[in-house]
């Protein structure tokens, strides 16, 4: 029987294999793969584009293809057999793709290619493919001596293996804590949604009463609405030490993961992990993130202490002049009682009008009515879950792209939201379509309700969609320059400016309709809404960048030796940017999946969230001043951004569109903070 791994198939084979397959199928994957590898190499001539690049970036497609795959599975349906099997398959798979730009005969080949006249008049897409992958080889050890060579596979492999574990931690981590009241008193504060959620989570458990845990949306519910402050701090604590004790415990491995990536870098000739990985994005260095993120600070820094000490004053108006300063765990409680007071608004108010699928609907026809595509539900299709569906991306009935959209959270699931690409599709190939998939781990449906969303999480499904458009509508010849396979401080333009149609009456107006009567989001309300939408937005962006700058400092400046324990440098930095003290025992960097979830993913690259910001704010203020479903915008942004993939430097690609660079203000501006100082 052929192993259903081995394969690239559409539809892709989900009821067809398991655990027992994954080991077998790299045996033979990686075999073949080396053999491709060494057929390039080998090659006796002439060199072509076709035989030594295009046969490169299709060298490794099939292991791309099985190992996404795999990857994917252990992260959504995990289980003891699949973990394993993942793990015992990863080491040799970063080992394999470690040591491709470290094999001397490929890297002679391309150097042979690059010197014949094809390469020399080379334009436009080959041309970029020519350059990015021989520096790609540079920057990955090709001119290193055979010892350096092998020292930098080494770490890889490690890599490799160690950030594997600290995900794997910090899941477990977060299912071993759950907490059960049994006594309706102590629910008070908690909107109905969250006590039927919780009440659901107990059923579902065999058990009666009322199940919290650390799982988003439910979390997220008590941490704001809870008036019990004894419980709110228990989970605040629980939270922010996750993968920071034993059995789970990421104390070791974050500290290695650094060390690591700074030996990755010196041995590079980069003087550290931040200039090793930006080189090629954007912001190029370190320093210009670094100075990027100081001058929104200085921008942000007035307004966030205005906030702070607004917060405190409403509470000493509700509790008395002797009110402490609220704690970590009461920020987010007092913030929304106040929200509430000086807006009239509650986010619950809104959840009636966002039932899941009505959303999911609705931002399809925003993406008809932008791009010109229509998406619809494919069933039939085989999937992971129940709950997952499968959808087409077509137009004038050409199938573009499809993908899978898993919602809700479950225990064998990682927590966040994300999108991943399972097939890179060739445009010239019909049959060849992109696929891809959105997860989230948003409200689940409870009592006979769809599940009602909060805004927040309609932004992010918006968020996700906007990653897989730019994935399925991308539209270049080469594998390797397509799709999300940007400028990481790019990647997220296309995810951001999605959650802009999230807050315009006119597009809500498609989705934003009373489960029960059809009826719009009420005037009154939706003025409401977008009133509180900078509510405390300065602390909001101090968050984000509190985490570039513990970001950045971490690959740049620690030092263990000089700085001490990796928990507690990083709390100091994170402090800086608290509104509230953080406690002692602290150790959210421990859980920060982020940045140690992987062996390169946001690590020195956590400033892309609020780089991307400024340039969505300002690409979306084009579309402010055409109209928000102005086709011709939106096909611009379609063929200038979401098409090119990486076919074109990132910033090329920017003023493509908007006709010039990006500027801060319209961010500030959106932010309500462009008078900060």
């Amino acid at each position: 029987m052929t192993n259903p791994l081995v394969d690239i198939q559409i539809p892709i084979p989900f009821d067809s294999f398991d655990a027992e397959h994954v080991e077998p199928a790299f045996e033979i994957l990686l075999a073949e793969a080396q053999a491709r590898l060494d057929a390039i190499a080998g090659f006796p001539g002439p060199r072509t584009f076709a035989n030594t690049l295009l046969s490169l970036d299709e060298a490794t497609e099939r292991v791309d293809y099985a190992m996404t795959l795999v990857r994917h599975l252990e992260g959504v349906a995990t289980s003891k057999e699949m973990r394993a099997a993942h793990n015992a398959v990863e080491p040799k798979v970063s080992e394999f793709h470690a040591r491709i730009p470290l094999n001397e005969g490929l890297w002679n080949a391309l150097q042979e290619y690059a010197a014949t006249q094809e390469a020399k008049a080379l334009t436009g897409v080959r041309k970029r493919y020519l350059d990015k992958t021989l520096d790609y080889f540079r920057r990955h050890g090709a001119g290193l001596d055979a010892a350096g060579k092998q020292r930098l596979a080494e770490i890889d492999v490690e890599l490799a293996q160690l950030t594997t574990k600290f995900s794997e931690h910090v899941l477990d981590s977060t299912n071993a804590f759950e907490e059960l009241i049994a006594d309706e008193s102590r629910l008070a504060g908690l909107p109905e949604s969250a006590i039927a959620a919780a009440a659901a989570g107990a059923r579902a458990k065999g058990r009666s009463g009322w199940r919290f845990t650390l799982q988003a949306p439910s979390y997220l519910a008590l941490m704001t609405y809870l008036d019990d402050g004894a419980v709110r701090e228990r989970f605040y604590r629980a939270n922010q030490t996750r993968a920071a004790a034993a059995p789970f415990d990421n104390h070791a491995l974050a500290p290695r993961i650094l060390e690591l990536r700074k030996e990755k870098a010196k041995l590079l000739g980069f003087s550290d992990f931040a200039d090793l990985v930006l080189v090629d994005r954007m912001a190029k260095t370190g320093a210009r993130a670094f100075e990027f993120l100081e001058t929104l600070r200085a921008r942000t820094l007035a307004p966030f202490a205005a906030e702070n000490r607004q917060l405190l004053a409403f509470r000493r108006e509700i509790e008395g002049p002797s009110a402490p300063d609220p704690a970590a765990w009461d920020i987010a409680y007092y913030a929304e009682k106040q929200r509430k007071a000086r807006y009239h608004f509650d986010e619950e108010d809104l959840r009636p009008y966002f039932p899941l699928e009505q959303v999911v609907m609705g931002m399809f026809e925003t993406a008809g009515r932008l791009y010109g595509v229509a998406v619809r539900e494919a069933p039939g299709v085989p999937t992971w879950h129940p709950e997952v569906k499968y959808y087409e991306i077509r137009e004038d009935g050409r199938l573009m792209g499809a993908f899978y959209a898993d919602w809700h959270p479950r225990e064998t699931k990682r927590g966040g939201a994300w999108m991943d690409a399972f097939v890179t599709g060739e445009p010239a190939a019909p049959g060849r379509h992109h696929i891809g998939v959105i997860c989230g781990n948003l409200t689940p449906p409870v009592d006979g309700k769809p599940a009602l969303l909060t805004h927040r999480e309609v932004e992010t499904i918006f968020h996700e969609f906007g990653h897989l458009l730019h994935h399925c509508l991308s539209n270049v010849e080469v594998r390797g320059l397509s799709g999300t396979s940007v400028a990481w401080d790019f990647v997220e333009l296309p995810s951001q400016i999605m959650e802009n149609w999230c807050w315009e009456r006119e597009s809500l107006d498609l989705f934003a309709r009373h489960w029960r009567t059809g009826a719009p989001i009420p005037e009154d309300l939706y003025q409401k809404m977008r009133k509180a939408r900078n509510y405390r937005a300065a602390n909001m962006q101090m968050r984000q960048l509190s985490f570039g700058f513990a970001d950045l400092k971490l690959h740049r400046e620690f030092d263990p030796e000089r700085d001490g324990d990796v928990i507690a440098y990083a709390r100091r930095i994170l402090e800086e940017f608290s509104p509230a003290p953080l406690p002692p025992d602290h150790a959210m960097i421990l859980s920060f999946t982020h940045l140690f979830g992987s062996p390169v993913g946001y690590g020195a690259g956590y400033y892309s969230y609020k780089w991307a910001e400024v340039l969505d704010a300002d690409a979306f203020s084009l579309f402010r001043e055409n109209g928000v479903f102005h086709r011709e915008t939106g096909l611009r942004f379609r063929r200038h951004i979401l098409e090119k993939g990486d076919s074109v430097d990132a910033g090329e690609l920017f003023r493509s569109f908007r006709g010039r660079d990006p500027e801060l203000n319209a961010l500030l501006e959106r932010q309500g903070l462009a008078g900060g100082q």
